[in-house]
Parts: structure tokens; sequence; C-alpha cells
């Protein structure tokens, strides 16, 4: 079933707003915005479980998540807390591995969600625009393992 140009309208409008996807242009966003959907989870709620299928990415249009990821000794670590625009899950949706952690909602929140199956879709229905979002997905996962790698060498000090 095809989106209806208001909600098409209005899953374009979030992702001007994240940032995440600036290299698009308008038509080009437009396009892959029908491919992304957008679900509620309330406080406390369960997006994803470590160890699940990564079968989708979500990006914070509003809210809070909180990113957590079990340890040796079994204990829950809170790794980050996510605000509005940014993404998680991004590895998932590229690779199909099973999550790296679990993300659970702090707060009410709205996220845009890519399904890996949409993604392939794009792929195959716009080729260019979709490279253009697989290249901004590479290039803020390529930051942050930038940003972890500096982390770990403070921690060495």
């Amino acid at each position: 079933m095809q989106a209806s140009s208001h909600l098409i309208d209005e899953i374009r409008d979030m992702l001007l707003d994240c940032g995440l996807f600036n290299a698009l242009s308008a038509s080009e966003l437009l396009g892959a915005a029908g491919y992304f959907s957008i679900s509620k989870f309330e406080p406390d709620a369960v997006i994803c479980n470590e160890g699940d299928a990564g079968s989708f990415m979500c990006i914070i249009h509003f809210g809070a998540v909180s990113v957590r990821k079990t340890n040796s000794s079994g204990e829950c670590v809170e790794l980050a807390k996510l605000r509005k625009g940014r993404a998680f899950g991004e590895m998932a949706v590229l690779d199909g591995e099973r999550r790296s952690a679990s993300c659970i909602a702090v707060s009410d929140c709205t996220l845009l969600i890519l399904a890996k199956d949409s993604l392939d879709k794009m792929l195959n229905d716009s080729p260019k625009p979709a490279a253009k979002v697989i290249r901004a997905i590479a290039v803020a996962m390529s930051k942050r393992l930038r940003m972890a790698d500096g982390q770990l060498v403070e921690q060495q000090i």
C-alpha cells in the first residue's frame, strides 16, 4: 500500500529536519520519503533487543532513546542516550546482522523507520537516491566510530 501524499510530505519534512540526508536534492528526498514509515513508542517500550535480527533503522524525530548493551558480567550498561535527529540501527539495515545493543524509549518517541526490505526496494527503484541515502548512513556511522575511537584512546591515558 502506497502512503498518502500528505504522509510522504510529513516524512520528507522529518527527513529534512534530521539533517542526515542534506546531500539529497528536494526531489530525491521526496522520493526517498515514500520508503520510510513513522512509528510511535511510549516510555520504556522496547524498540529492539540486543541479539534480535536487524531488519530496520530508526531516526528520532521526537523524544529520547536509551542504547543499552549487556556486559560480560551480565549487567545492562547504557552506552548512550539519543535525542532528536540521531539515527540508530543503521548497521543492521545495511548488513542484516543481529542487533549489537538494545534500544528503549526513554520518553514518548516518534521515530522514522527505514526497513531493510524498503531500502532494497529503493535500490531497485531509484538507485542514485538510494546510493545517497546509504552514503549518508555510512558517513553518520563513520563519524560515530571516529568518536568512539577517540573516547577509547582517552580512556587509555
